[in-house]
């Protein structure tokens, strides 16, 4: 009996053998095809295709958007695969490349420097140029650009050709001294601030050199003017009578003069002289070759503008243009443009334009101070006023 119990038992397995391993074999297929095509969809190099890539499980509309965020950093991620006990769903956990993602700093291009005009600094051919920027910290380093600027209208053609434009590489502070500049002159800077990631641009700068300075010279003086020890200042020794000076102030034995120390042949420069109560003086420029003291603007060789008493002249080649200020003028400007041929005077305080003389020069010129009484001290290595340079005050 126990071994027909035995015998029956053994049949019962058997009987439900094949139904048990159609079932397994079904899942462990499934299973394999499953971990198949993940495997091939995880390798496909087209990123097209891996998007399109569908499963019996529709893995696509679980897969494609967290593909889709994660492609979109340059960085390769490799997400998480959770396969369940049954094996019937397929799942991408991105929770680590996303924290990865998240906590990224990626390098962006430093903000735009500001040049600095208030800080910035000149001579007659250096301007040290200052700027400052956001982002000192992450720039590499800086690039300074220059050209020089003539006027409003040629700031378009200037940022639109880069021959127009010197350039300084490599700079590696917040500021930067050019050298070998004209005198007189205005010129437009740009900072460029650099790093890995790219540049940006400064705002234009409006920027300009000093006139070229220069002082009396002693050697050239009358022997009755006295020059002071930082030549700077001439004085006429007075003589005993008011009268002989009237008399003489215009005669060619009368010509108190003194010239200053260099000789102009090119560029623009700007003088003025502080009068020191004087009521007979001239002031202007005359050629080298002009003979000595006479720089009054008798000759074809010299231009002044002159006061005598209340009389207000400006003088060239013995002729006369009465000029009329406002008031005495206490500084007397000189604007020289040698290269456009002009010569112009105003009243320093007021900002009144007095004459301009157009002229062809042909030959090196020099400033000229004549001295009748009192004394004048003259001021030089200064910047062209902003009113002179914004206006056309030509006759």
């Amino acid at each position: 009996m126990e071994e027909m119990r035995e015998k029956g038992d053994a049949e019962e397995k058997t009987r439900d053998a094949p139904k048990g391993g159609t079932e397994v074999g079904v899942e462990t297929e499934r299973s394999s095809s499953l971990i198949t095509q993940a495997d091939h969809t995880l390798k496909e190099a087209d990123h097209a295709r891996f998007l399109q890539t569908r499963t019996d499980t529709d893995l696509s509309d679980s897969l494609c958007p967290r593909v889709s965020m994660a492609t979109a950093s340059s960085q390769i991620l490799i997400p998480e695969i959770n396969l369940n006990d049954t094996f019937d769903t397929f799942a991408l956990d991105f929770t680590r490349e996303k924290k990865m993602l998240e906590s990224l700093d990626y390098l962006t291009a430093p903000a735009p420097p500001a040049i600095r005009e208030e800080l910035s600094t000149a001579s007659y051919d250096t301007i040290t140029v200052h700027w400052t920027s956001d982002d000192e910290f992450c720039v590499v380093s800086y690039e300074l650009q220059y050209a020089i600027f003539t006027s409003q209208a040629n700031v378009i053609s200037l940022c639109n050709s880069a021959d127009s434009w010197m350039i300084v590489p490599n700079i590696k502070q917040n500021h930067y001294t050019v050298h070998g500049l004209q005198c007189g002159t205005r010129y437009m800077f740009i900072v460029k601030a650099i790093n890995q990631a790219g540049s940006r641009s400064s705002a234009p700068g409006r920027l300009k050199t000093n006139s070229q300075p220069f002082k009396l010279d002693p050697k050239s003086a009358h022997r009755k003017l006295k020059v002071s020890h930082d030549n700077l200042t001439v004085e006429r020794e007075e003589t005993s009578s008011k009268k002989a000076q009237s008399q003489d102030r215009f005669t060619s034995q009368g010509n108190y003069g003194v010239t200053g120390n260099v000789y102009i042949d090119s560029g623009r420069h700007y003088w003025e002289a502080l009068i020191g109560g004087s009521s007979w003086f001239a002031v202007g420029v005359a050629y080298k070759s002009a003979p000595k003291h006479e720089w009054v603007g008798k000759n074809s060789a010299s231009w002044v503008l002159s006061r005598c008493n209340s009389s207000w002249v400006a003088r060239h080649n013995g002729k006369d243009v009465s000029v009329e200020p406002s008031a005495h003028p206490r500084r007397v400007g000189v604007l020289l443009d040698y290269d456009s041929g002009s010569l112009s005077f105003y009243d320093a305080v007021a900002s009144q334009h007095l004459h301009t003389f157009h002229v062809d020069f042909v030959q090196p010129v020099c400033p000229v101070f004549n001295l009748w009484n009192r004394c004048l001290t003259v001021l030089s290595g200064l910047p062209i006023p902003d009113n002179l340079e914004a206006s056309d005050c030509r006759e």
